[in-house]
């Protein structure tokens, strides 16, 4: 096998510390045919379905790749923007306000990028321009701030197979969650008190998580456990009793239970119960997307006022708020401790130095 490396490399060139930030991916444009390769790549994820894979490969290409991506290229339009889609408008630029945050500590020693663990650009696309730049030690934050292995152990996944093809490792330092961190939930729970103080409080405030198989839950997958801790420190901090807010899961497919509540069932159940006006926010999406903008804030609206309810309200993600490069900001910092900013890529002292000792063993 061949490990990827570089002829032109220089053994005393400056060491340097990449941060790189990940969240799913999108597709290059709103059509069947890019959704195609997107959802190809996605849905093939054995992280993502855990099923048999020969028969998953069937269900997948047989069914399921002749008619989503249509549907799926037709609810992106309704979101996409000149720039390209929320997700990359907004993790661009969380990666570029965090940089700036981070060198203006670090200086230019840290290199601070992104990368989508579907589509563009790749995991490995990021590894190798990190390592031609001289990245030594590696410091991987999914923006998941509550871990699944749908998802945080899926980015695992993907460096592990990056780093099977090199030559030199970087040192690896992953962050697998942050459900819990001070700075994010005090993030979280001023979003939400902002927007009540500008337009008021509501009979229920719901709290929805991206979904995932019951099954996942029952084989110790920490998710739904995360996702309540979340809740209810963010409630804590707002001074919310239990009766005033709830969790509740969204965006399932298939037909296999998945965590429960669902968001869509809750919210159509509402109003019969005189829960008229409700605000929804999803703290486990650090930036708006497809399944906060089209799914939350337009068709979860449609379901609750056509059940008889008044007032419906999304609340933004952080996306690039300056709360939300504060806290990253923060947590990165709190995960370099140890690292030296200033060492060389190696214990030689120059490529002179060097070319001697090559030449000593010819």
């Amino acid at each position: 096998m061949k490990y990827k490396g570089h002829p032109d490399f220089s053994h005393s060139q400056q060491a340097k510390i990449g941060v790189l930030i990940t969240n799913l991916g999108t597709p290059e444009a709103p059509t069947p045919s890019a959704l195609h390769k997107y959802l190809k790549e996605f849905l093939s994820d054995p992280r993502v379905v855990e099923f048999p894979r020969l028969l998953w490969k069937c269900i997948l290409h047989g069914v399921i790749l002749r008619i989503r991506p249509r549907r799926s290229a037709a609810a992106y339009k309704t979101v996409w923007r000149d720039e390209g889609s929320p997700l990359m408008i907004y993790t661009k630029d969380q990666s570029k306000a965090l940089r700036e945050s981070l060198q203006a500590e670090y200086g230019e020693n840290i290199i601070v990028d992104f990368a989508m663990r579907y589509g563009s650009p790749s995991v490995g696309e990021r590894i190798e321009q990190f390592q031609q730049a001289g990245v030594t030690k590696l410091l991987v934050l999914p923006l998941y701030p509550q871990y699944s292995a749908a998802t945080t152990a899926s980015t695992f996944d993907a460096l592990a197979q990056d780093f099977t093809q090199r030559r030199w490792l970087p040192d690896l330092r992953f962050i697998s969650h942050y459900h819990d961190y001070p700075l994010y939930i005090d993030a979280i729970a001023e979003s939400i008190k902002t927007h009540r103080e500008e337009h008021g409080a509501v009979d229920k405030l719901l709290f929805s998580y991206h979904g995932v198989p019951l099954r996942y839950l029952k084989n110790g997958d920490p998710y739904h456990c995360e996702c309540y801790k979340t809740s209810r420190l963010i409630a804590e901090r707002l001074g919310l009793e239990k009766e005033a807010y709830m969790t509740t899961f969204q965006s399932r497919f298939g037909r296999e239970e998945w965590l429960k509540p669902y968001t869509d069932e809750t919210l159509k159940s509402f109003p019969a119960s005189n829960i008229k006006s409700v605000q929804v926010i999803c703290p486990g999406f650090s930036a708006d997307c497809i399944e906060t903008i089209e799914e939350i804030c337009e068709e979860n609206r449609e379901y609750f006022m056509n059940a008889g309810g008044e007032s419906y309200q999304y609340i933004p993600a952080l996306n690039a708020s300056p709360a939300h490069i504060h806290l990253l900001t923060e947590l990165v910092k709190k995960n370099l401790q140890g690292w030296d900013f200033a060492e060389k890529n190696s214990g030689l002292e120059s490529d002179k130095h060097y070319q001697a000792l090559l030449n000593n063993l010819v």
